[in-house]
């Protein structure tokens, strides 16, 4: 009975959306075995679920799908997990003296939930106000696509991508809004294709509600082209 109580408690904690850390958790151990070392391992217990759901891996479309599965895992989609890939996000100074706010909208965010280990699919916005320094466009993007490719919840994703630009700009003033499709409301229980999660992580300045207005403003503007 104390086993299946887990079960369920566990069941209804991914449901409801819970996540515990704003670090992602991860064990001690995480980084003792190599690449391939998990691939080999994830590989054979992919194996084991095909074959445990009754599927015939001598087919020539299911053979390859246990190694395609871990190498997408490890290489891929949880690329993220492992620090050696995170960016190296250089800053220079603010030589322009450019003081406003700098929007970087329409983020592609491609993530997997953290519950049912289906896809988040979504846009993210990210601003800071400089305070001395600057950071290339593009590590933005990069800051983003990391914290993504690791298990997620939104609300993490969030506030590590806000986190990680503090301390690399040295500075509270960064903000973080992100707009996504869970496949795991959207494919599965309720199954509501047209619902979508908001979050946000706002630091210093926009806290302030002006400023935090403006930043939701420039998300809103009309920038296509």
């Amino acid at each position: 009975m104390k086993i299946k109580n887990n079960i369920e408690n566990s069941d209804s904690l991914g449901d409801n959306h819970i996540g515990t850390s704003s670090d992602t958790p991860m064990r001690a151990d995480a980084f003792e075995l190599s690449k391939n070392e998990k691939i080999d391992i994830i590989k054979d217990d992919v194996r084991h679920i095909m074959e445990t759901l009754g599927l015939d891996l001598t087919d020539d479309s299911l053979k390859g799908t246990p190694n395609r599965v871990a190498k997408m895992f490890v290489n891929e989609i949880f690329g993220g997990l492992d620090p050696k890939t995170k960016p190296n996000a250089s800053t220079f100074d603010n030589k322009y003296k450019y003081g406003e706010m700098l929007v970087e909208k329409n983020i592609t965010v491609y993530s997997t939930c953290e519950h049912h280990l289906l896809p988040i699919v979504g846009r993210a916005h990210v601003a800071y106000v400089s305070n001395g320094t600057v950071v290339g466009l593009s590590k933005m993007n990069r800051i983003v696509d990391y914290y993504a490719k690791r298990p997620q919840v939104q609300e993490r994703l969030t506030i590590q991508i806000v986190k990680e630009l503090q301390d690399v700009l040295n500075t509270e003033d960064v903000a973080c809004v992100i707009d996504a499709k869970h496949l795991c409301v959207n494919s599965r229980g309720i199954r509501d294709i047209e619902s979508s999660t908001v979050t946000s992580e706002f630091g210093g300045k926009f806290k302030d509600k002006n400023i935090r207005r403006e930043f939701l403003d420039y998300i809103n503007m009309d920038t296509s082209f």
